[in-house]
């Protein structure tokens, strides 16, 4: 099911990838963790995003994670659709991954404005206008804080325009991008800044794809389907029990937290991360206990 603009609404959750403790990918785990997640009403699921420790994940890795979610979909009788991020700050290299994850049987690719080599905004278009010619439909992933470079309105504007691209998951870090862009007519924009979902929908986010969602997915599915049927303020009361949530998901590098959640739950095996990311300190397992809701 290749997705379209229609498809960009509601909660996708970004996967972690479960390690072993001699650092190995444990496809057990992963199974069971994503049985788990296939289990709510959720809209996508992302495979070697950010969460997923992308940097540090092989593509051999990344086609064995495919292949057991779709597996597991099918199983369930489940159709949610699967986006694999496939950007890098090497055009070519982009375009290579996104072929690959097209023969793999994604829905959609996530495609993050290149880093470290800080482009031009001429230079980013055209980054986005070549991967967009692949044929898988394209995600726009801007996260300043990660690639030390922004796009501007004018550019994001052009890269939306592009026939290829389906929507944009904003992790800008505020409500600025997203108010400029509901000024025109737009292609749909997931809220990436767990502590913005609220005010994103608001502002006419068409939903999240959310990191935190991992320790109370029932809660974000809830919030997000009653600001849908109308009941705002019942849907910001929900969300405002979560913000402690959230600045404990967030307080060291994700998805320390989340690993360690999944494990205390049983779900995954060990909250092993690679290096150069660490497990949680204890400080903060301490807040997030006592700031889960149940």
């Amino acid at each position: 099911m290749m997705m379209n603009e229609q498809h960009i609404r509601g909660i996708f959750i970004p996967l972690i990838t479960p390690f072993t403790r001699d650092y190995k990918l444990d496809i057990d785990s992963y199974r069971k963790y994503v049985t788990y997640l296939a289990g709510h009403d959720i809209q996508g699921l992302v495979v070697n995003g950010t969460t997923g420790e992308s940097p540090t994940v092989s593509w051999d890795e990344v086609k064995q994670m495919v292949q057991v979610t779709q597996d597991v979909l099918k199983s369930m009788n489940k159709t949610i659709p699967i986006v694999i991020g496939t950007g890098t700050n090497d055009t070519y290299s982009t375009v290579h991954r996104t072929e690959m994850a097209a023969e793999l049987g994604a829905d959609a690719a996530m495609v993050v404005t290149p880093y470290y080599n800080r482009p031009t905004q001429e230079g980013i278009l055209e980054h986005f206008r070549v991967v967009s010619r692949v044929g898988l439909p394209v995600l726009v992933y801007e996260i300043p804080v990660r690639t030390g470079s922004r796009m501007t309105i004018d550019t994001i504007r052009k890269v939306l325009d592009l026939d290829g691209v389906i929507g944009l998951k904003d992790s800008t870090g505020g409500l600025d991008l997203l108010l400029k862009l509901t000024q025109y007519e737009t292609k749909p924009v997931l809220c990436g800044e767990d502590a913005y979902f609220h005010a994103m929908l608001c502002q006419g986010a068409a939903g999240g794809m959310l990191a935190s969602a991992h320790l109370n997915i029932q809660e974000y599915v809830d919030i997000y389907q009653r600001f849908v049927a109308g009941d705002m303020n019942g849907s910001r009361d929900s969300f405002m029990l979560l913000e402690p949530v959230i600045q404990h998901v967030f307080a060291e590098p994700a998805p320390a937290a989340i690993k360690w959640w999944l494990t205390q739950k049983e779900i995954i095996a060990a909250e092993q991360l690679r290096l150069p990311l660490m497990p949680l300190s204890d400080q903060v397992k301490q807040g997030l206990l006592n700031s889960i809701v149940s």
